[in-house]
């Protein structure tokens, strides 16, 4: 597939193997058949990202997801040296992390747009916290905060939140806290 003119033409290229792909596809594979960098693909899986592809990142390569992407809440406590760790663990269990919110009691529902779905996503996410731009939500709730992970079937977020579990990320919901946190309030 190599002799595309264009970065657009090699991304039109790169979706329609992940399309026509049941399984997940490299990063290399995908670099040799564009005759191209690794690197050149994390980019362009990037721009795809942002400009509304739902791709994700496992360990075996990328998967485009279709129309069954299903969601879930997962509220979750750590520390924050094991930010990356809780992170990963989702990516590599194939979940995307749409987004991270807290619950504050004072001032409601506070949420940052993630859209994390490969360790490239985190290192960056990651680096720019270190570099001071901003901090982690996470830390005006004393570690508690949630995230609401995509993937493409149930028993992708039933993995990923066992996982959470047994590494005792997960935390239980409060009688204060809402059920539906984008506005619904749980019945007294």
């Amino acid at each position: 597939m190599t002799g595309f003119v264009n970065g657009y033409e090699r991304r039109k290229g790169i979706l329609k193997i992940l399309k026509d792909s049941a399984a997940p596809v490299s990063g290399s594979a995908l670099a040799r058949s564009f005759g191209v960098s690794r690197q050149v693909i994390v980019q362009d899986i990037a721009l795809m990202r942002a400009n509304g592809s739902m791709i994700y990142s496992t360990n075996r390569g990328y998967l485009l997801s279709g129309q069954s992407s299903v969601s879930r809440v997962f509220k979750v406590r750590h520390s924050v040296s094991e930010t990356e760790e809780e992170l990963m663990m989702i990516i590599n269990l194939g979940g995307r992390v749409d987004d991270v919110f807290v619950y504050h009691k004072v001032y409601g529902v506070m949420r940052g747009e993630l859209n994390l779905s490969s360790a490239y996503d985190v290192k960056k996410y990651l680096d720019d916290i270190a570099a001071g731009r901003s901090s982690l939500l996470m830390n005006i709730t004393s570690g508690y905060h949630y995230h609401t992970v995509s993937a493409r079937s149930e028993e992708v977020l039933d993995r990923i939140q066992d996982s959470l579990s047994r590494r005792g990320f997960l935390a239980q919901l409060q009688d204060y806290e809402p059920v539906d946190f984008w506005g619904e309030q749980k019945a007294k």
